[in-house]
Parts: structure tokens; C-alpha cells; sequence
């Protein structure tokens, strides 16, 4: 039973492109198996979460990453009484527009593109991969979803304004996004918060200790996990830790936001889009918990000097093919060229790189910039 501020399938605004009615699916199923048939999908098993040369196979990449917040995503719009497709949908497309090598990436190629007065927005882009650059169809470019997931796209984790983004004005831009595009930010949240205190215990780069030092949410639920099992061996122990912690997020945020749309008086889905605020939230108790959490990370697992060379290395490939391009567009694959003749050239090589596998632009690296240079085809 959708509750009565969700969005329903039978309401929604419709793709650019009409199409008929599919026997067995509804259009928030069928954008969620566009998105996962689509290319752009595919390539985020090649793409970093977190490490850019893992040591373990079971690290995370961004497609696992992708698919354990559509997980929660799930779960949280379930209990809420969302539409839970579309909340599915959403998960699954929120990082399709991330570049390789994760955040050190993105951040290299924002850096490129500031010097030629544009910016690296993965949103944007992945956008732009959903209308334009997926070739599915011989009817329409793109993979014509509904109105709901491409606003999703847009404003699940941030507001854009009208007046600097006048071409997405029509994604009711002076409107709160709805509640299952508003959870997606939160479970990327919990997903990648708990998961990357995994991957960098099972790194040897964190450990129990030095975790429940500097974030004490993980240090109660340790020493729950060591009264309940005492006998553990410490991998386990950890484990039921971070389980518990876990569960302490994903708990709290379907509390506190059921808890704020009661407050607010919300009733139906345009309520949602006219409130003050976005209503999924943390409680501020467990928010802080949760900055806590984040912040260890950064200190100790992104900036770490373990990463840090990985991290360098890796922002140094994208700015130098970026910059090798720039000076060649004549080595850009055709399509690309012709691209360049209707939009900037720096556009069109950021597309380029920012749709590349962490595997691809290290060859086209060494190929292009530490290699010979042959003609790409």
C-alpha cells in the first residue's frame, strides 16, 4: 500500500518520447531495467569505489556499491510506504555518472574543466548518459525514462537553480524532489559509510580499535558485539559491530523521516514538493554519528598515505589525457570529433573520459601519453 504523499506510477508526467503501455511492466519497472541493461550500467564494475588498485577481490567497486544502496533503498521506501520502484530505479542510477578512479577523478577532471570556465558535475552528466549518449532505440536517443527519474537524477542529493541551470528549468527546480529521489543520498550515505569501514578493515588499513576511538556509535556496538560473543574471533566481532551500526542508521532514518512528514503535515505528494525543507533525514543525534563516521574516514582511509600515491597517480592520468586531447582532438574517436563541432571541445573530452573504466583510461594512458600514440578508432 503506497501512502499517500509516494508517487504512483499512474500519475507520472511521462517520457519525451510517448510510447505504449508495456503488458506486464510499469514505467518506473521499466526505467529500472533500462537503467540496468543500459552500457553506462555495465562499466561501473570497472570504476572505483574506493581503492583504484585493489588488493582484495572483495572490495567494493561502484557497481557493488550501486546495488547495495538500491538495497537499502528498497527496505527504507518499503516502511515508508514509497513507491518502491522508483526508489529501486533512482539507487540504481545515482552514481551511473561518476568518472573513473572514483572521488580523485572526479575531482581532476572538475579541475580541467575550471581552467576552460566549466565544471564536472556527475549528476549532469549522468543525465546527459540517459538522454543523449545510451544508444538503445531506434525511435529516440537515450533511454527515454520517465519525467520522475530524470528529476531523481537531478535533485536527489542537491537543489539547482534555475537561474544557473537554466536548461534544467523544467524540472521544477523551485520544488522539493520527491520523498523516494530524497532517501537516496541517505542510503548512498549509510552504504558507503559502513561499507568503506569494511573494505579498509579488511585492508589492514583501519582497525577496531582505532575506529571505536574516534567514532563512538562503532565503539558501542563493538563492545555489544564482544558481550554477545565473546568467543568470536575478531573478524566476527567486527562484523556484528558493524551490523549494528548499521542498522542503527537505517533504523533512525526511517523513524526520524516518518516521524518530520507527521510533523509537517504532509499529505500528499505536493506537499512534499512545496515543504520548507527536505523531509528524509537523520535525527541530529545519530546525524552526528553519522559525521563522525564520515570524518574518521577521510582522516584515516581516503587521505590515508596508503591511498594517497594510488589517489595522485590516478587524478594524474585523467588530467594528462585531458590535456592530450585538448591539444589533439584529432585523436578522439570519431563520434567525439563530431560532437566537438556543436559543443566546447573541453564538454566532449570530459564526456569521453568521464564514461571510461578505470581499466580503459589507464590504457589509453599509457597507450596515448606514456606509449605510442596510435589513432583511436
Amino acid at each position: 500500500m503506497l501512502a499517500d504523499y509516494a508517487v504512483r506510477v499512474e500519475n507520472t508526467r511521462g517520457r519525451r518520447h510517448p510510447e505504449p503501455p508495456h503488458p506486464y511492466r510499469n514505467d518506473f519497472q521499466r526505467d529500472r531495467d533500462r537503467v540496468m541493461h543500459a552500457r553506462a550500467f555495465r562499466r561501473l564494475e570497472n570504476k572505483t569505489q574506493v581503492f583504484t588498485e585493489p588488493i582484495s577481490d572483495h572490495f567494493r567497486n561502484r557497481l557493488t556499491h550501486t546495488l547495495e544502496v538500491s538495497q537499502i533503498s528498497r527496505t527504507i521506501a518499503e516502511q515508508l510506504g514509497l513507491n518502491v520502484d522508483l526508489a529501486e530505479t533512482l539507487a540504481l542510477v545515482h552514481d551511473i555518472g561518476h568518472p573513473p578512479f572514483g572521488h580523485s577523478g572526479e575531482k581532476a577532471l572538475d579541475v580541467a574543466m575550471r581552467r576552460h570556465g566549466l565544471r564536472f558535475d556527475h549528476n549532469l552528466h549522468a543525465l546527459r548518459i540517459v538522454e543523449d549518449f545510451e544508444l538503445r532505440y531506434a525511435a529516440f536517443r537515450g533511454l527515454n525514462l520517465t519525467f520522475e527519474v530524470r528529476e531523481g537524477i537531478i535533485k536527489h542529493s542537491r537543489d539547482y537553480s534555475a537561474e544557473q541551470h537554466p536548461e534544467l528549468r523544467e524540472y521544477l527546480l523551485d520544488q522539493r524532489p520527491s520523498l523516494e529521489a530524497q532517501l537516496i543520498d541517505l542510503t548512498d550515505e549509510i552504504a558507503y559509510n559502513t561499507a568503506d569501514l569494511d573494505d579498509g578493515y579488511e585492508a589492514g588499513i583501519l582497525n577496531p580499535a582505532q575506529i571505536c576511538q574516534s567514532v563512538p556509535a562503532f565503539a558501542e556496538a563493538y563492545a555489544a558485539a564482544e558481550a554477545c560473543h565473546p568467543e568470536a574471533i575478531d573478524k566476527l566481532k567486527f562484523n556484528e559491530a558493524l551490523r549494528r551500526f548499521f542498522n542503527l542508521l537505517v533504523t533512525d532514518l526511517i523513524n526520524n523521516t516518518r516521524a518530520r512528514i507527521a510533523a509537517a503535515g504532509i499529505n500528499t505528494l505536493e506537499d512534499v514538493r512545496q515543504a520548507k525543507e527536505r523531509l528524509a533525514a537523520f535525527s541530529p543525534v545519530v546525524d552526528a554519528k553519522r559525521r563522525e563516521a564520515k570524518q574518521f574516514l577521510y582522516d584515516n582511509l581516503y587521505d590515508s598515505p596508503e591511498l594517497k600515491q594510488d589517489n595522485l597517480r590516478a587524478g594524474s592520468v585523467v588530467t594528462e589525457l585531458f590535456d592530450f586531447w585538448m591539444e589533439r582532438p584529432d585523436e578522439l574517436p570519431r563520434t567525439y570529433q563530431h560532437k566537438a563541432e556543436q559543443e566546447p571541445l573541453a564538454l566532449i573530452v570530459c564526456d569521453y573520459i568521464a564514461g571510461m573504466t578505470d581499466s580503459f583510461i589507464t590504457e589509453q594512458h599509457r597507450r596515448l601519453v606514456g606509449g605510442t600514440n596510435q589513432k583511436t578508432v
